[in-house]
């Protein structure tokens, strides 16, 4: 029983599978894959969370946000060795697949649903709002009945959010033609919302007023950590450069540097604008306006005609987000299909397209449901428990790698193993316990219906069982 659950995929036996049958377009450079992870980072945690942050950590926002960066990036060195040495769909799912057995990489696997597929809907939920916010700045209403979840708006009866449910749509069928054609318009959107972020900093940082910074840390070091686990969602997307391997055009060069600039990049900017955002509107005047932090701070400035544009960006912003983890969603479900632990349906490929269609039409429809029907709170606090962990056993597994095959080759090595990734599962398990307990407990019950379906459908159906 133990052999099988532990059972392990050779590398090269994944490379082969992923060079052979189902495969998938080759299309994106090193440019692509930095904008791929800029499109999936700078959204919902720079445009809403900064508001919420504030709250919680006062001016030390910026230090949360540099400890949250710091578990990423020692998370992120170890992804680009593996990226960079098992150049194949599935991201995390397929580096443990090889290391730490089967049994851990589908419950990984299924880890990455939750992950994928709550930020999607979750992301949907923001846009939405922004989305109405600039209609009816041109006068246009959407009837109250379609504009949030059941249950959403206290006071108010709401039946459907339909600009959540229609927007994730659009982009499944965007990423059902293709991803030359996806890639194309995620890179236009990153250029605007990185733009926009950048004329944000160009006209607030005038009105930065160095006492809004006093007391620094008001709620003590409690406080900082609490909003570093808080806004550890605004990093949530550079793992889904991972997924792209098998669509890369030289991943053993490509995938690290795609990874790690992004990441150094949304960092960078993240720091900025916090520190911007404290020193021109006192903490305290978060409460109440934290869907919308960054225009607040405009609007506080009278400088309202930047609020607008801060708006598009917002919108363009979060668009990106929900294409790049719709994309990473399908990709780990398409390998988890093609190693058998999902149904093949999962892993069927366009003829034209060369996209599992399939899978994006289902996760698609599914995700533009939840945003539809779920409030956002309720999505939002699972994303995270779901990522952390992911973060934890890459790290792992890059250790266990490194110990059992030590002579293979690797385009980049993370340095100082294992006190890097040492330091990833430091910082990631720290903040896992940042998190309240109603979190755990809803992620124990994701775990115990994955644990189901793998002893009644996977174990079984698995290509290395029919081995």
């Amino acid at each position: 029983m133990a052999n099988k659950l532990f059972r392990k995929k050779s590398i090269q036996d994944l490379i082969d599978t992923s060079t052979k049958g189902n495969t998938l377009k080759k299309e994106l450079g090193t440019f692509d894959l930095t904008m791929l992870g800029i499109g999936a980072i700078i959204g919902t945690g720079i445009f809403v969370l900064t508001g919420a942050g504030a709250l919680t950590a006062g001016p030390a926002l910026t230090l949360s946000f540099i400890i949250a960066g710091l578990a990423c990036f020692f998370a992120a060195l170890s992804y680009a060795e593996f990226a960079s040495t098992v150049p194949v769909s599935g991201s995390v799912y397929t580096f443990t697949y090889t290391t730490l057995g089967e049994f851990i990489a589908f419950i990984i696997g299924w880890d990455l649903v939750l992950e994928y597929l709550l930020a999607v809907s979750a992301v949907s939920v923001g846009w939405s709002g922004y989305f109405q916010s600039l209609l009816s700045g041109f006068g246009i209403n959407i009837p109250t009945i379609l504009t949030a979840a059941p249950g959403a708006l206290e006071g108010t009866k709401t039946f459907f959010n339909l600009p959540a449910f229609i927007i994730v749509m659009l982009i499944t069928f965007l990423l059902s033609i293709g991803i030359k054609q996806s890639k194309r318009i995620n890179n236009i959107m990153v250029v605007v919302k990185v733009t926009v972020v950048l004329i944000f900093i160009a006209v607030a940082v005038t009105y930065v007023k160095p006492e809004n910074w006093q007391p620094f840390t008001p709620f003590g070091f409690e406080g900082v950590f609490s909003a570093a686990a808080l806004v550890f969602f605004a990093f949530i997307g550079f793992d889904a450069i991972a997924s792209a391997a098998e669509e890369t055009k030289n991943p053993k060069r490509d995938l690290p540097r795609g990874i790690l600039l992004s990441l150094l990049i949304c960092t960078i900017l993240y720091v900025i604008v916090t520190s911007i955002m404290t020193g021109v509107v006192p903490f305290q005047q978060f409460a109440g306006n934290i869907d919308h932090p960054i225009s607040l701070v405009l609007q506080y400035s009278g400088q309202n005609w930047v609020a607008g544009i801060i708006d598009v960006g917002a919108i363009l912003g979060m668009t990106t987000v929900m294409l790049v983890m719709l994309y990473g969603q399908t990709r780990v479900m398409f390998a988890m299909s093609r190693d058998g632990l999902m149904p093949a349906f999962f892993s069927n490929i366009h003829e034209k397209y060369r996209t599992p269609y399939k899978a994006t039409w289902f996760f698609g429809f599914v995700a533009a449901l939840f945003g539809a029907l779920i409030p956002l709170d309720e999505l939002a606090k699972l994303v995270n428990i779901g990522t952390l962990s992911a973060f934890v056993l890459i790290s792992v597994a890059v250790i266990v790698l490194r110990v059992k095959q030590p002579d293979l080759p690797r385009a980049f090595r993370c340095p100082a193993v294992p006190l890097v990734p040492g330091l990833a599962i430091l910082f990631c398990g720290f903040l896992i316990f940042q998190l309240g307990q109603e979190t755990f407990i809803r992620f124990v019950i994701w775990l115990l219906i994955g644990i189901v379906i793998y002893f009644t459908y996977s174990q079984k159906n698995s290509k290395l069982n029919k081995k």
